[in-house]
C-alpha cells in the first residue's frame, strides 16, 4: 500500500495499568473511526515513567513476550483490523530486560519485535539500571502496510539508527517516546531542547527520504523520591520525507492524530535529493571508532 492513515495515539499516564490501558485503547478505536490503518502508541504507555529512580521492585513490572500485552492489544488489532504498534518492559530471562516495541498485525499475530539500541543514563533517566541494549539490530518490520523502520526515544538523536533503517528498506521510521522536562529548568532552555527533539528528527526525514511518526506521553509524573519530576512535553507529530510538518499535538493534553502518510512520495523525494546515491562509504571507516583523537 502507497497511501496509509496513521494515527499517533498521545496519553498521560497513571500508576493504574488497567486505566492505562482503558486509555490506550480507547485512544486506539478513535483514531480507526477516523480511518486509522496504522496506530502507533508511546514509549511504555502501560505505566508511569518508572526509570526516574533505581529501584529493584521495578523489574516486577516487566513481562514475556509473548504476555499479557501482546495478548490484550493483540486481540484489539484483530478486532480492529489495524496494524499496531506497541511498547512495553519485557522480561528476556532473568536479569535480562528490554525497552520493547513490539508490532502486531491485522490478524493480532506479533509481526515483529525491536528491543531499544541506545540506553540514556540521565538524572530522572536511570534506563541503564533497567534496560539490557537490544541485539537485533536495526531491521524494518515487514507488515502489510509496509515495512516499518521501528525505533524506541533515545534511538531518535541518532542518525546512524535512522539510516540503517532505510538502508534495509524501511518505509516509514516510528518513534515510541517518553521525553520531557525538567520542571526546573527556564523557558528558554525547555523551549530549546524541544525544538531540538522536533528538528533531529526531521532532519533524519529529510536525510533519508522517509516520513517520521513520533508519539511522546504528555503529563506531569512526580519523582518516586526527592526530584522534582518530569514534565512530558507531548508535542506527538508526523513528518513527510521532505521534514515538512503534516501533524502536531499540543504540549499539554492528550490527543488523538489520524494523518495520511504518502509512502509513494520517498520514491519521488529520493530522486530529487539522491543522499544514498552520493554517500561516500568508501570514507566512513572512522564511523566505527568512539572519537577520533
Amino acid at each position: 500500500m502507497k497511501k496509509i492513515l496513521a494515527g499517533l495515539v498521545q496519553q498521560s499516564c497513571s500508576g493504574s495499568r488497567t486505566d492505562n490501558i482503558a486509555e490506550s485503547t480507547a485512544g486506539i478505536r478513535r483514531a480507526v473511526s477516523e480511518g486509522a490503518q496504522l496506530v502507533v502508541l508511546q514509549e511504555l504507555h502501560t505505566g508511569l515513567y518508572f526509570c526516574q529512580t533505581e529501584d529493584p521492585e521495578r523489574f516486577d513490572l516487566a513481562e514475556p513476550i509473548p504476555g499479557p500485552s501482546t495478548e490484550s492489544f493483540g486481540t484489539l488489532a484483530r478486532e480492529l483490523g489495524i496494524v499496531l504498534v506497541t511498547s512495553l518492559f519485557e522480561r528476556r530471562a532473568a536479569g535480562i530486560y528490554h525497552n520493547t516495541a513490539v508490532v502486531l498485525e491485522r490478524d493480532g499475530s506479533i509481526a515483529g519485535i525491536y528491543r531499544k539500541m541506545h540506553i540514556p543514563d540521565d538524572p530522572g533517566y536511570y534506563e541503564k539500571y533497567y534496560f539490557t541494549p537490544g541485539d537485533p539490530g536495526f531491521h524494518p518490520i515487514a507488515t502489510s502496510l509496509g515495512k516499518l523502520g521501528v525505533l524506541v526515544c533515545w534511538d531518535q538523536w541518532y542518525p546512524e539508527a535512522a539510516r540503517l533503517m532505510a538502508l534495509a528498506g524501511a518505509d516509514v521510521l516510528i518513534y515510541p517516546t517518553a521525553i520531557g522536562w525538567d520542571p526546573g529548568d527556564p523557558p528558554d532552555e525547555q523551549e530549546r531542547q524541544l525544538n531540538a527533539w522536533i528538528t533531529v528528527q526531521r532532519g533524519h526525514a529529510v536525510a533519508n527520504g522517509l516520513p517520521v511518526l513520533s508519539v511522546n506521553r504528555v503529563g506531569f509524573e512526580p519523582s518516586p523520591e526527592a526530584g522534582r519530576g518530569q514534565l512530558f512535553w507531548g508535542n506527538s507529530f508526523a513528518a513527510g520525507p521532505q521534514g515538512e510538518m503534516l501533524a502536531r499535538a499540543s504540549h499539554d493534553r492528550e490527543e488523538v492524530k489520524v494523518v495520511a502518510i504518502d509512502l509513494e512520495r520517498s520514491e519521488s523525494v529520493r530522486r530529487v535529493w539522491p543522499f544514498l546515491r552520493d554517500r561516500r562509504i568508501d570514507a566512513y571507516q572512522d564511523l566505527l571508532r568512539r572519537y577520533r583523537d
